[in-house]
């Protein structure tokens, strides 16, 4: 049975909470994520995500008898915006928390404002593990980092038939795609793989075949593939223009959701490792919550596999309003303490913050759940 703050969660509006008018102004969350620019279509995926959490709650009574707002900021995949973007939502919106903003670099480019104004940021996506190792405490992550994501994986290699004896990386040449590939290659090295060579190319390329060209001339058997979905969906049908003929592997929970509608030639299966598989709700941690978001999503006739990021949004956004209520008013401070106190079922899973970072100056650091969808011929499936 669900209890009664779960059922809140599951976006099933309980009569008691029902509202037919606002006792005070809205409480405002700002939030930053890349919603034009290279990696825009995974931003817009997570704001969704952010917007219909809000829907749902509001349907439910808010927080503290008053409805919630969302303010959203175009980051425009750029370090420089991002920043900018805090300015505004800080200075202008006066927001008492943040969450954002999809890409490491832009995430570590925001850190030292929120220092500056003393406002906390839920991380929905970002994962260089320096985000909650540098000693911010108004950082509280609830995506994993590449580490965690690594080690995660490495536990499911028995799996993979052939066995994955080398690999290389083709990773995007920013902190997402540069920590992604050193994570993944202790891990994979732990469990004796042997490591090959990497590649990399710019968040704006538009044309990977010199890359997977000189990936082509190594014994490597699989490639890891580090990107957003524009590059992912580029690699892979380029991958199979040139024939390579290599297993592929992409990391950080991006879903190249364009080769279901125009999927590869047959023969041509791919590895993705999502943070939550929106095929299969029933096989969440908390099957009520993630099907009433996948339901919440399917409303917009928004596309299917943008559930696989959209959910970041929806479980930042209950995350944020759990510790407003915890904290009995919006205000920054009382928000920032509240989230240590946080401990909620999202679409995830549980979210609950370990402290990681220097004593004293801590960052909030959640554990996360991962699973790896098998994608062939338009058509998905579980390992």
């Amino acid at each position: 049975m669900l209890n009664r703050r779960t059922a809140l969660l599951a976006g099933l509006a309980l009569p008691a909470l029902q509202r037919t008018a606002w006792a005070a102004d809205p409480i405002k969350i700002g939030m930053t994520q890349p919603l034009t620019g290279a990696v825009a279509a995974s931003g817009n995926y997570v704001a969704n995500g952010a917007k219909i959490a809000v829907e749902v709650l509001n349907r439910a009574g808010g927080v503290l008898g008053r409805p919630l707002e969302l303010i959203l900021e175009d980051n425009k995949s750029n370090p420089r915006e991002a920043v900018a973007a805090v300015d505004k939502l800080v200075l202008r919106d006066r927001v008492p928390v943040l969450i954002g903003a999809w890409s490491s670099t832009y995430t570590l480019a925001i850190m030292p404002k929120l220092l500056e104004y003393k406002v906390p940021m839920v991380v929905e996506t970002s994962s260089a593990s320096r985000i909650t190792t540098s000693g911010n405490p108004y950082v509280f992550r609830i995506a994993p980092t590449s580490a965690m994501e690594a080690v995660a994986f490495s536990t499911q290699l028995g799996k993979f038939t052939p066995a994955m004896r080398k690999v290389d990386f083709l990773s995007v040449n920013n902190d997402f795609g540069r920590g992604a590939a050193e994570k993944f290659s202790e891990a994979l090295a732990a469990k004796g793989v042997t490591i090959g060579r990497t590649e990399t190319m710019t968040p704006e390329a538009t044309d990977l075949s010199a890359q997977l060209a000189a990936l082509k001339q190594s014994d490597a058997d699989t490639i890891f593939l580090t990107t957003g979905v524009e590059q992912q969906t580029l690699a892979l049908r380029q991958a199979v223009e040139q024939r390579l003929g290599k297993r592929f592997v992409t990391t950080g929970g991006s879903f190249p959701d364009a080769l279901i509608a125009n999927p590869l030639p047959a023969g041509n299966t791919s590895f993705h490792i999502l943070f939550y598989a929106p095929w299969f709700p029933e096989r969440a941690p908390y099957p009520a919550i993630a099907e009433a978001y996948t339901a919440e999503w399917n409303k917009n006739n928004w596309e299917f596999a943008g559930l696989t990021e959209g959910f970041r949004g929806y479980d930042a956004v209950l995350t944020v309003v759990e510790a407003i209520r915890l904290a009995g008013k919006p205000e920054a401070e009382a928000i920032r303490e509240a989230l240590w106190k946080v401990d909620i079922h999202g679409v995830n899973g549980d979210i609950r913050f370990a402290k990681e970072g220097p004593a004293g100056q801590e960052s909030g650091q959640n554990q996360p759940n991962v699973a790896i969808v098998t994608l062939s011929e338009g058509k998905t499936g579980l390992l």
